[in-house]
């Protein structure tokens, strides 16, 4: 039996993304719109979602991909069972000021 040491950095353990705060976002009325996979299908359709912006954000890959998290959902699919959802920001249409 050959036993095998590996050493997890905190690399390792780091997730895919960066987690961040923009005060500007926090409480704002939003709406998003974005895609998603059709159940039972192999196709994909439009999710639209209206809420409140918590200011936390996401980004991912070296190039930032930037998601905001919206919550208090006004608006949302049917058949969406969370309260909450990440909306990428160039998708995010601010409804107050």
């Amino acid at each position: 039996m050959i036993a095998l040491r590996v050493k997890m950095t905190t690399e390792d353990t780091q997730p895919p993304y960066v987690s961040g705060f923009n005060a500007d976002y926090k409480d704002r009325l939003a709406e998003c719109e974005g895609g998603a996979p059709i159940p039972e299908t192999k196709y994909a359709g439009r999710q639209f979602f209206a809420g409140t912006l918590t200011g936390d954000y996401r980004d991912f890959g070296s190039y930032p991909w930037r998601w905001y998290l919206m919550v208090n959902l006004t608006q949302k699919p049917e058949a969406y069972p969370q309260e909450a959802v990440w909306c990428e920001e160039e998708s995010l249409l601010l409804k107050d000021n």
